[in-house]
């Protein structure tokens, strides 16, 4: 059982490495995501930049360590955020959608409560409106995270990022041309609308009145208002997808490049054991 820092606690790499030694008693560390956290970490575990954080540049976010774990008795792939100095922690199940059984994620809840008793434990889930699991589904169609984290092939994962990169790009590229589009069109066609909603419905002035007809204007150029912002709002949306697309290929590149590396150091020391037991027959 671990013990809680005080609020406002600053962490060190012992803090990380005492929370990740409780988490190994019922999980393998896959891989660590870091943001202003020191960490002592295993050897043999990728380290990565939290993107999703550093690329907003707030300061006032709290440094924090997300590390992707698959349960040893389940294979159930999850995603934990550890925040020492709220004492919080957070489950991610974006990232991980389709990677853990209900079952799963209930005895990763289990353990951690049970691990940390002091820490308030919180589930992120999809969000409809930001569209989660239509970037989860986009990435899965090209690469799992499974694959990322325990595939061998690294010539098939590689080609695998690039198709998923080449998406994002042309999603951005999508979402520019929707915006171009409707920057546009707006202001013509608003233009449009106006004139001839205060030309035409002029002429009903003596049958409805003047209220009516005034109540119509408005009616008629605040929907094509609404129409064109619904567009555009679109494409917005459609742009920060492409971004969350891209920064999922970005991370997992950054994984496999954390995961060549470890192998390659591994690998000298790896041949001199085979070597000296060779010896020793």
């Amino acid at each position: 059982m671990t013990s809680a820092s005080p609020p406002g606690h600053l962490p060190d790499g012992g803090d990380c490495r005492r929370f990740l030694d409780t988490v190994s008693q019922f999980a393998r560390v896959h891989a660590v995501k870091l943001y202003r956290l020191p960490a002592a970490l295993p050897e043999r575990v990728p380290r990565l930049p939290c993107l999703d954080h550093e690329a907003r540049l707030h300061e006032n976010i709290s440094p924090h360590a997300a590390m992707y774990i698959e349960d040893r008795d389940g294979g159930g792939l999850h995603e934990v955020v550890w925040v020492p100095e709220r004492r919080h922690i957070e489950i991610d199940v974006v990232s991980t959608a389709d990677e853990h059984t209900p079952a799963a994620h209930a005895r990763l809840l289990e353990r951690l409560a049970a691990g940390f008793p002091a820490y308030r434990i919180h589930v992120n889930g999809p969000s409809w409106l930001r569209g989660d699991r239509r970037v989860s589904r986009a990435c899965r169609a090209q690469i799992s995270l499974r694959e990322v984290l325990a595939g061998t092939d690294f010539e098939q994962l590689d080609a695998a990022l690039e198709r998923l990169g080449t998406i994002g790009k042309l999603m951005e590229k999508e979402s520019r041309v929707a915006s171009w589009s409707v920057r546009t069109v707006t202001g013509p066609l608003l233009a449009v609308a106006g004139f001839l909603s205060y030309s035409l419905l002029g002429l009903l002035t003596s049958q409805v009145g003047e209220g009516w007809v005034q109540a119509l204007r408005y009616a008629v150029v605040g929907g094509v208002g609404a129409l064109f912002l619904y567009f555009g709002l679109k494409a917005v949306h459609l742009t920060e997808m492409a971004n969350r697309v891209w920064k999922r290929c970005a991370e997992y590149g950054l994984i496999l490049a954390e995961r060549r590396r470890i192998d390659a150091d591994a690998s000298p020391l790896t041949r001199r054991v085979a070597a000296g037991a060779a010896a020793e027959r």
